[in-house]
């Protein structure tokens, strides 16, 4: 009974202490969003950049490229050549995390919540809309392919109803399938990605932008054990299923589907931000050449372990689900950050070498919101052309690769830089036409 009463004694101190803290936190937050709507709202003229981490940017959205133009010749994500391509949007979430932080951890005293939010619309909205766009115009160039069957039965009113959700970034359920892939913006698949970077985003701006290191790092480890949850297959709440042991998947709107995408987003987003607070990078000389080896060399890894499979007399297999789960959780766990690390910490010498860089770093956006409606056409082409000799599928598979760098930098030069510089001096600076 002592012991009981003890016990009980220790737990009421510890949670009158715990919670105490969590109300300071959050009243100060309160607070601090009361007194930041008084603040005068000011244009603040975006900082240097860090130029490796733009380059390595851009060499993940090419091995993303890559990657879904060899994925319409595989027998599935675990023959890929590259096998472990779909990572690369928990490296961008990295970088995203690190940016931000960035960009604007010093800059709320000068800013209030809506024009940070303005600013990143601002910064991804136009690229959003062209790329819905690009979808819309290419949706029946994949109506060979055996997988699209919805496509040539899907109404037109349908498909005006996606286009307008997709250009506002609302994501559709799977009744509003038009492609058949159930995906929740089927114009242009990878769109997903990007609302979960505008979550991240909005988390951060509310909640996370305030939190002292050590809260943060806390979290950081909370997120840490989801995405050990998914990789290592523990499943603690019963939402994965067959998904487990390999990070892919995020792109619909179901229980489980949702589960996966934010298990993708909260750890790299947050630890992105986290290791740019603390501020301690690690120097390496050719650091983006270095960088870039490692990227392409843990992306392109075989499966490790058995791949799965099913037959009626077992069922679904998840094969070598622990050590393939490990592994990634590996990769995004650690060497994601210490690639960010690696790449803060560098230098770049050269004019060519900087002109590279930010050529990269410039499509890198582009080339990702933008490729995907190519990838449906190359489908579309290779379901029709099924027995044209290996020569064309290799030149058609090469040519779709440079289309979509140069639709890419047509979209940045013709669309996204004029729309961003019109925004920029119309709505962020609030400039008016004299009367």
């Amino acid at each position: 009974m002592k012991m009981f009463i003890c016990s009980k004694f220790v737990l009421d101190n510890f949670l009158h202490h715990y919670l105490g803290i969590l109300r300071k936190f959050f009243w100060k937050q309160t607070t601090n969003i009361t007194v930041m709507a008084k603040v005068q709202n000011v244009y603040l003229e975006s900082k240097p950049r860090y130029e490796i981490l733009d380059g390595l940017r851009g060499v993940a959205a090419l091995l993303v490229v890559a990657f879904h133009l060899f994925e319409t010749y595989s027998k599935g994500t675990p023959y890929q050549i590259i096998n472990h391509g779909y990572l690369a949007v928990d490296f961008f979430f990295v970088l995203s995390g690190f940016v931000i932080g960035y960009a604007y951890d010093d800059r709320w005293s000068k800013m209030t919540l809506g024009g940070f939010f303005k600013r990143r619309l601002t910064r991804l909205q136009p690229m959003m809309v062209i790329g819905t766009v690009v979808g819309l115009l290419m949706f029946y160039f994949g109506i060979n392919c055996s997988q699209f069957g919805p496509i040539a039965t899907a109404p037109a009113w349908k498909i005006a109803l996606c286009f307008v959700l997709g250009i506002f970034m609302i994501p559709v359920t799977p009744k509003m399938d038009i492609r058949g892939w159930h995906e929740s913006y089927p114009l242009n698949g990878p769109q997903w990605t990007l609302m979960l970077e505008y979550i991240g985003n909005i988390l951060y701006a509310l909640f996370f932008r305030r939190m002292p290191k050590w809260l943060l790092a806390c979290f950081v480890g909370l997120f840490a054990l989801l995405t050990l949850n998914f990789g290592l297959g523990w499943d603690v709440f019963g939402t994965l299923g067959n998904y487990s042991g390999r990070f892919a998947g995020g792109w619909s709107i179901t229980e489980q589907q949702l589960w996966i995408g934010f298990t993708r987003l909260l750890y790299p987003f947050f630890c992105g931000l986290l290791i740019q607070r603390i501020g301690k990078f690690i120097k390496v000389k050719n650091a983006f050449l270095w960088c870039s080896l490692i990227l392409i060399a843990v992306l392109c890894v075989p499966r490790i372990g058995a791949a799965p499979s099913f037959s009626r007399e077992l069922g679904y297999q998840p094969g070598g689900v622990f050590y393939n789960g490990l592994y990634e959780s590996l990769i995004i766990l650690i060497v994601f950050p210490l690639l960010v690390l690696m790449g803060a910490g560098g230098t770049i010498k050269g004019k060519c070498s900087m002109k590279f860089c930010k050529f990269l770093g410039d499509i890198s956006y582009p080339i990702y919101i933008t490729h995907y409606p190519m990838i449906y056409a190359q489908m579309g082409w290779q379901s029709a052309n099924a027995d044209a000799p290996v020569g064309q599928h290799i030149m058609v598979a090469v040519s779709f690769f440079f289309l979509s760098i140069l639709m890419a930098w047509a979209c940045l030069k013709f669309f996204d830089e004029p729309t961003r510089k019109w925004l920029t001096e119309h709505w962020l600076k609030g400039k008016k036409k004299n009367a």
